[in-house]
């Protein structure tokens, strides 16, 4: 077990993926300022999904979910009133066993423990990953989205294929959740199956947007 700074956001961060963030809340800001004040390497912090609540304002998060990614600091840039922006990449998978009441700081501290990535089992794993990939690529057809090289490990894979997906943040948090990487696949097998069936019938793309592009994994 752990400490952890936590940031909650309204939305789901994976292993890889690139986060832009603008913090300027008061209490984030001393986040920063504290991250800082480590040594680059040490320069990590918890996003996890809000479950209810907001992002901003006195109240903010009233419930999070308990599973998250730790976020790497790779740049920092001070603007003129004080905040900050922030380039982040998603590391590594935490489960949330609490909050740490007695740190004193601003920010709400974590008390966390890295989750482990196995591969699961049951399945032809590689065999798994190449149907997962394919019915990526076909849905990004459908979307009229640029192709772009999928990347071989079917971990790295599933994670792609998280953040890649236009999906509401309960389903995207749902294969965070997942406890291995088979069932990460064939959970997000099935809602890629679900999804095309929607582009095709409705021929419209659900509201909720991915968590920006899909991340540099390779």
């Amino acid at each position: 077990m752990q400490q952890l700074p936590l940031f909650p956001l309204g939305t789901v961060l994976v292993p890889g993926l690139v986060l832009p963030l603008n913090v300027f809340e008061p209490r984030y800001r001393r986040l920063v300022a504290d991250l800082m004040a480590r040594p680059e390497e040490a320069r990590v912090f918890g996003v996890i999904a809000i479950k209810a609540g907001h992002e901003v304002g006195e109240h903010g998060a009233r419930a999070l979910y308990p599973v998250g990614c730790t976020a790497v600091v790779r740049t920092v840039e001070t603007k003129p009133d004080g905040g900050y922006e922030l380039v982040t990449s998603g590391a590594v998978r935490f489960r949330l066993h609490g909050l740490d009441d007695d740190a004193g700081t601003p920010y709400l501290t974590g008390l966390v423990e890295s989750m482990e990535e196995p591969d699961g089992e049951g399945a032809d794993l590689a065999a798994l990953a190449r149907r997962v990939g394919l019915a990526f690529a076909a849905y990004r057809d459908g979307l009229g989205a640029e192709q772009t090289g999928l990347p071989s490990s079917p971990k790295v894979l599933s994670y792609l294929v998280t953040a890649g997906m236009v999906l509401d943040l309960a389903d995207r948090q749902a294969l965070l959740e997942h406890p291995d990487t088979t069932g990460r696949l064939r959970a997000a097998l099935a809602l890629l199956a679900r999804e095309r069936v929607l582009i095709e019938t409705l021929r419209a793309v659900p509201s909720p947007r991915p968590l920006g592009p899909a991340p540099n994994l390779n």
